[in-house]
């Protein structure tokens, strides 16, 4: 099999596991899917009360995008991209809970750290200052995302761009619901009950 599609694959695996899910289980939090908005990603293991699951969340969501780089990096620029690809589809379509995943935003990040370290700080800088200007999750997590591809072309990283700019727009995809309660007024700031 050609190293891309094993980096694909790999990249899959690696994506699709549920952190949020799994850790909320083993702390007796219960189904992360049946609280708040049951997404299993950091925001909602938030919703659980408990700051330290959801950060060690965000932490492994983020690791494992950046893993599936690092591994496919000894194969060569596509088979990254590849992996890269595998890791944000599969934890947004993972095939343990029926292709129903989370929105991608902390491994985005993971999967920037070692593919352009630039981006990276730029997506954290955006997302972090967004959180704290507005203190709506998806707000940050969309406007950290459409900085990705934007990075890239600034940078004068050309060929990261598409890949970047269709992971944004998966991500984007992933917050439509997000976008019609913005548009609603309805969408629920951090710290608050709510999806």
């Amino acid at each position: 099999m050609d190293a891309s599609y094993i980096a694909l694959l790999v990249g899959y695996l690696l994506g699709s596991i549920p952190f949020g899910l799994l850790l909320t289980r083993l702390s007796g939090k219960g189904d992360l899917r049946s609280i708040g908005s049951g997404n299993i990603g950091a925001t909602n293991v938030l919703r659980t009360g408990s700051k330290g699951l959801a950060a060690l969340t965000l932490l492994l969501d983020a690791a494992k995008g950046a893993l599936a780089v690092v591994l496919a990096q000894k194969f060569g620029p596509e088979a990254v991209n590849y992996a890269a690809a595998g890791a944000l589809v599969g934890h947004l379509y993972p095939v343990w809970l029926k292709f129903r995943g989370g929105k991608g935003v902390a491994t985005l990040l993971g999967i920037l750290l070692p593919l352009l370290p630039l981006a990276a700080a730029v997506y954290a800088a955006v997302w972090v200052g967004v959180m704290i200007a507005v203190r709506i999750s998806s707000v940050a997590g969309m406007a950290a995302a459409a900085s990705a591809p934007l990075s890239a072309a600034v940078g004068g990283h050309d060929s990261l761009f598409p890949v970047l700019l269709s992971f944004a727009l998966l991500i984007l995809w992933k917050h439509r619901e997000n976008v019609q309660r913005l548009k609603e007024g309805t969408e629920p700031r951090v710290g608050r009950r709510g999806t």
